[in-house]
């Protein structure tokens, strides 16, 4: 498989998307942040001093995705039909599991917006709890699921939405 964000003399590009048909395109991407126990049952109880961790996650999440053309440099602006960002606390693993499912109509997939979202949703949680827990660990954000456009559809081995 080529690289698409290179030219015939290797200079980053961004790809043209001009020809290709509009889709219906789904993304689903995954990651968790680890915590001590304290941090993780104070998230659970709101109890963390800046408020709501998981609620201001989840909107930082739904902003990151439709900011990822600002931030990813050869990404697309994209106008997303729907951005769902979810978490699931783990207490046996001591981490919250973070879901982000991004949706558009267009000519390009979404891949990087779920990605983007499940990031930036780790790093407030981060942010929101490093005054009590500075171990914390964001980690493991892969791409689960894709589907539309010319590549079709794809499933990490394994894995399936949560929310299916």
């Amino acid at each position: 498989m080529e690289l698409t964000h290179f030219d015939a003399q290797g200079r980053a590009r961004m790809v043209n998307v001009a020809d290709k048909n509009q889709t219906k395109r789904l993304a689903i991407a995954r990651g968790a942040v680890e915590m001590k126990a304290e941090t993780l049952d104070r998230v659970r109880k709101g109890q963390m001093a800046k408020g709501d961790v998981l609620g201001v996650a989840r909107v930082a999440g739904i902003m990151a995705a439709k900011k990822t053309g600002d931030l990813i440099p050869m990404c697309h602006p994209l106008l997303l039909d729907s951005v769902e960002v979810d978490f699931d606390i783990n207490e046996q693993e001591l981490k919250v599991e973070i879901e982000a499912r991004v949706v558009t109509t267009g000519k390009t997939g979404v891949e990087m917006e779920a990605l983007t979202a499940v990031s930036v949703a780790g790093l407030t949680i981060y942010d929101m709890c490093k005054a009590i827990d500075r171990e914390m660990t964001v980690r493991a954000i892969r791409l689960v699921e894709k589907s539309g456009g010319k590549s079709g559809k794809f499933s990490r081995e394994g894995e399936m939405s949560w929310q299916k």
